[in-house]
């Protein structure tokens, strides 16, 4: 799904500067974040309005200001509202490799002995100060950013770290870590197959489960039912074709699952507010 891909396993920035920035506002392809992973931590910083977010199976809304923090392999959504957000993925390996003073507490980041927060707000001022500092630096791209950026880096762990910041190790229970793992199938089928025709029955299937007892687990995991999550999905690579393509609509519609275009366009409309024509202009 080009960049919208939910197992997110393409390299992020280079292999010299592995991190990769995006700033993220209600234009952008992908302003809704629909759930995916990746090998690569995440840092995220709240510009204006509130984003509600789901790692794993807990779901919390950040404000204007907060940042959060997300571990290599969780399942992570975020629905924004009136929200500007700002993102930094990036290779945590990167910090083994420059400084081998501190590798034993990335060590401990990376084996899950330690747990980052995932979410800070204005109780913890010197962790926000930081990460703007870091942000920022990403964000202007001025001539030496790269230093900023690492140095501002290992500034921000060893505040977690002095601070506290962290949970110990806690074994995820059996049956929340099935779940998840569950969760996490369901999705990568939904992407690797959104634009054929699916059924609940085969969405359930794919995880072994009655459709019954799959709406019931994907509604308490999700929040929305099966069917809403996958037309968002059909409507999000939309979207993101209508915005980099001189393709027509009905082209875009048939070919991201759709068999009727008017009903494509209400579904459009249903999630973003407007037609895809006007998209296409705005965007």
């Amino acid at each position: 799904m080009h960049d919208l891909d939910r197992n997110e396993d393409r390299r992020r920035g280079t292999y010299e500067f592995p991190f990769e920035f995006h700033h993220i506002d209600a234009s952008h392809p992908r302003y809704v974040m629909s759930y995916h992973w990746h090998v690569e931590y995440e840092i995220i910083r709240i510009l204006k309005g509130q984003l509600t977010v789901t790692l794993d199976e807990k779901s919390f809304t950040a404000c204007a200001d907060d940042v959060i923090f997300i571990h290599s392999g969780v399942l992570h959504s975020g629905i924004p509202d009136d929200c500007i957000y700002q993102c930094i993925v990036f290779d945590i390996n990167a910090f083994l490799k420059l400084n081998s003073v501190c590798a034993d507490y990335m060590q401990k980041i990376i084996h899950q002995e330690v747990m980052i927060y995932h979410h800070f707000t204005k109780k913890q001022p010197e962790i926000i100060q930081i990460v703007n500092n870091l942000f920022d630096a990403m964000w202007k791209h001025s001539n030496g950013y790269e230093m900023i950026v690492i140095g501002q880096f290992y500034h921000f762990f060893g505040l977690i770290f002095g601070n506290h910041y962290y949970l110990d190790n806690i074994p995820k229970a059996r049956r929340d870590y099935k779940r998840i793992l569950q969760l996490k199938q369901v999705v990568e089928f939904i992407e690797k197959n959104y634009a054929s025709p699916i059924t609940l029955q085969q969405l359930s299937a794919s995880v072994s489960m009655s459709p019954k007892y799959f709406c019931r687990f994907f509604s308490e995991m999700t929040h929305q039912t099966p069917m809403d999550y996958l037309n968002r999905q059909r409507i999000e690579q939309a979207c993101y074709q209508l915005s980099t393509t001189d393709d027509s609509i009905t082209e875009i519609a048939y070919r991201n699952g759709f068999n009727d275009l008017s009903y494509f366009i209400r579904t459009f409309k249903k999630y973003k507010g407007t037609t895809p024509g006007k998209y296409k202009k705005r965007c």
